[in-house]
């Protein structure tokens, strides 16, 4: 991948997040607000961290991503038609029939997708199949699953948080996207995960706090987590839900709802 700059960096993740609105404004339903809380995390991990080639997404070295929280599958299609996985004109199909760009990700139809997501709270136990393997077949590559934070609230996450300390999968990097939202309200409300860096330490993780939002604190996080713990990492990552749409900031409505044309054309004018 290219060396790109903390400028250029933040440059490519407005670019996604504008890819998420047309897109998800183009289909009439989608996630918004967990795909742009997301994007600058995916595009640190795409065009900085992450050792993947899109001319050749089956790369048995590539280190791998997990979209646990599958709905968000905007900000990945994003990231990756921009690496060069799939065409930009892909988008257009989002979530229509037959398309390649699912509501949520499918490994079996688009490129560059590494786990067919569906249901919440899967996702960590498929990372730690995947960094098992990698373990197995002395490779070398990295599994980064981001996890959502209502998503938290399933048990099946805290059974694989249990399962990676104990083989010392430390190829294994979590991160929970806390944007403190969830479908159908705040997750204090609903069902509270703090205190979440305690939980993730007495399930004996390293835990890295960051603002999810700063580009340098994010690489810095990430690189932290792939210099060589000795257990698996996971990066709690504090962020806005809807973040770069003033209207989307926060707002429960935007969890799982597309923008109306005229709120389309001025959440574009606010990512400029």
């Amino acid at each position: 991948m290219a060396d790109y700059t903390i400028n250029e960096l933040n440059v490519i993740a407005r670019r996604l997040r504008r890819h998420v609105i047309t897109m998800i404004s183009t289909a009439g339903s989608g996630h918004p607000g967990g795909s742009l809380s997301a994007a600058d995390i995916l595009t640190a991990l795409y065009f900085k961290i992450m050792q993947h080639d899109p001319k050749n997404p089956g790369w048995p070295d590539r280190d791998r991503f997990v979209l646990s929280k599958g709905h968000a599958a905007p900000i990945l299609y994003a990231a990756l038609a921009e690496c060069g996985y799939f065409p930009a004109e892909w988008f257009s199909t989002l979530r229509k029939v037959g398309t390649c760009l699912q509501g949520h990700t499918d490994s079996t139809l688009t490129p560059g997708v590494d786990m067919s997501a569906g249901s919440l709270g899967q996702g960590l136990s498929i990372g730690c199949g995947m960094a098992m393997a990698a373990r197995l077949d002395k490779k070398t590559y990295h599994i980064y699953v981001m996890l959502g934070d209502g998503e938290c609230q399933e048990g099946q996450v805290w059974e694989a948080a249990m399962f990676a300390p104990k083989y010392n999968l430390n190829n294994l990097i979590a991160i929970v996207d806390y944007n403190r939202i969830q479908l159908d309200g705040f997750t204090t409300d609903i069902m509270d995960i703090e205190p979440l860096a305690l939980k993730w330490q007495s399930f004996n993780w390293e835990v890295i706090e960051i603002n999810g939002h700063d580009m340098s604190e994010i690489i810095k996080a990430l690189e932290q987590a792939r210099a060589g713990q000795a257990k698996p990492t996971v990066i709690i990552a504090h962020t806005v839900k809807g973040k770069g749409v003033s209207y989307m900031e926060n707002n429960i409505d935007y969890h799982g709802k597309a923008p109306s044309k005229a709120d389309t054309e001025l959440a574009l004018k606010e990512l400029l």
